[in-house]
């Protein structure tokens, strides 16, 4: 095959492989909705806000005691009167509720009867041992057994009346007790957190306390998670508490339990839904937070929780993830909006960098109304930009140097003076020389070049 021949068929290759890499970046690349690649850019501000907690994922928390104090009835009781209701504060000594007494009082009334009685009974007895103890004295002494025999039961009826009448002393007492014990007062400083009028059980059918008690002076903090992220918390974790009205305000802490055993209880048979729909059923489960502080907190105040990644210290100016960098050598540049919808190169100068946080400082070469991109493999200056997600998606490239700037459109670019083409190969002459000279004619290639490309049905062009 002569040179010219070999310089054509090579032309050919090499065009018709630049068609089909741009048909295949233009599969990958996202889609404006004008037509066309585009890549999706996002403000500097959005990102700053992400750095400093904007982004953080929160989950609900309220602040309540550490210890609880339980007050059950007693099972022979029923109650009169309830005079605290549920969040009212109580100190020790306070009035809680009152027991009825009516039946109580006839209990004791009727216990005293018989406990007289019984000693009643006993003096009769006494009585009786008296006069057989006279009558045996008087007695022969084959007679005195039987009358010994008789005095001996008597004792022992003594004995057992005797038993009785303790037992009985102990009732009316524990009456007596109970009657002036009738109104139920706080042993503790707290508030009240539930009150358990209908006798309500938890899940595994155990009776609940009637009333519960909250302690004041030691705080801890109860979240609750969702299932589907529940094991993104881990116990030890170092946590953000944040006030739900001034989110300048926070408090540190640790997580102390998870409690994936007993999920959080509601209306709806003790799951908690994420929406109406049944299909996006969700269960919720609680877990506790150790205060290194709780200073400013009060008992059930509902706070925002964050998982502590150094976001509560807020960093002045731009800072940026190292992955919206690029550096090469010794520069650093961003691929950012030229304000005209395309994408550019952005220089950029690089402060501090936080090795914690993974963040470097933006001396200079972006404003916070800036709008950059993630980089892709496969970015070019020009390249359309979209702020619609949808729009934007863009897939990384299995071979970046498949790539060239204006693919399809000016593909000579990538035959150099020297001859190297695009996969590397080298020969000693150059295309554009061959075009000028006149060995090729530029009609030759126009079907490359449009994407039409002969199969190879046509006759390769032969030297004049």
């Amino acid at each position: 095959m002569s040179k010219k021949k070999k310089i054509i068929v090579a032309v050919v290759i090499i065009a018709a492989a630049a068609v089909a890499v741009g048909f295949f970046l233009k599969s990958k690349l996202g889609k404006s909705s004008s037509g066309g690649d585009a890549a999706y850019v996002e403000s500097v501000q959005s990102l700053v806000n992400g750095v400093n907690g904007g982004g953080q994922n929160r989950y609900m928390g309220v602040v309540e005691s550490q210890d609880t104090w339980d007050v059950n009835l007693s099972s022979d009781q029923t109650v009169k009167e309830i005079f605290v209701s549920v969040g009212d504060e109580v100190q020790e000594g306070t009035p809680l509720f009152e027991y009825k007494t009516d039946d109580l009082s006839l209990q004791i009334a009727q216990a005293k009867l018989e406990l007289e009685s019984i000693a009643n009974q006993i003096n009769d007895y006494n009585n009786q041992i008296k006069t057989l103890t006279t009558e045996k004295n008087a007695a022969s002494k084959e007679e005195q057994f039987n009358y010994t025999v008789q005095i001996q039961s008597l004792q022992t009826s003594i004995k057992q009346s005797e038993y009785e009448q303790q037992s009985k002393k102990l009732e009316i007492q524990k009456m007596e007790d109970t009657m002036s014990q009738s109104t139920v007062t706080s042993k503790i400083n707290g508030v009240v957190k539930s009150i358990n009028e209908k006798g309500e059980t938890d899940s595994y059918g155990n009776e609940q306390p009637f009333m519960s008690i909250l302690t004041t002076g030691d705080y801890r903090v109860k979240g609750t998670v969702n299932e589907t992220n529940v094991y993104d918390l881990t116990e030890g974790q170092s946590v953000i508490l944040r006030s739900r009205v001034d989110e300048t305000k926070t408090w540190t802490g640790t997580i102390e339990k998870i409690d994936t055993e007993n999920e959080e209880k509601d209306n709806n048979n003790g799951v908690y839904y994420s929406g109406s729909d049944s299909e996006n059923q969700s269960t919720k489960y609680p877990f506790y937070v150790t205060l290194d502080s709780a200073d400013g907190l009060m008992l059930g105040q509902h706070l925002y929780v964050e998982l502590d990644e150094g976001q509560i210290e807020t960093k002045d100016g731009i800072w940026l993830y190292s992955g919206y960098i690029v550096q090469d050598d010794d520069a650093a540049y961003v691929w950012a909006d030229n304000g005209k919808g395309k994408l550019e190169k952005r220089s950029v100068e690089l402060g501090e960098y936080d090795e914690g946080m993974d963040l470097y400082e933006i001396k200079s070469g972006l404003e916070l109304t800036d709008m950059i991109a993630w980089p892709v493999s496969g970015f070019r200056e020009g390249l359309k930009t979209t702020t619609n997600v949808d729009e934007g998606m863009m897939e990384e490239f299995p071979d970046d140097d498949m790539y060239s700037e204006d693919m399809g459109e000016d593909y000579t670019e990538d035959l150099s003076s020297d001859g190297e083409d695009m996969d590397g190969a080298t020969d000693s002459y150059s295309l554009d020389e061959d075009i000028d000279t006149g060995m090729l004619d530029e009609k030759d290639l126009k079907p490359v070049v449009d994407g039409e490309a002969d199969t190879g049905s046509a006759d390769a062009p032969t030297e004049e």
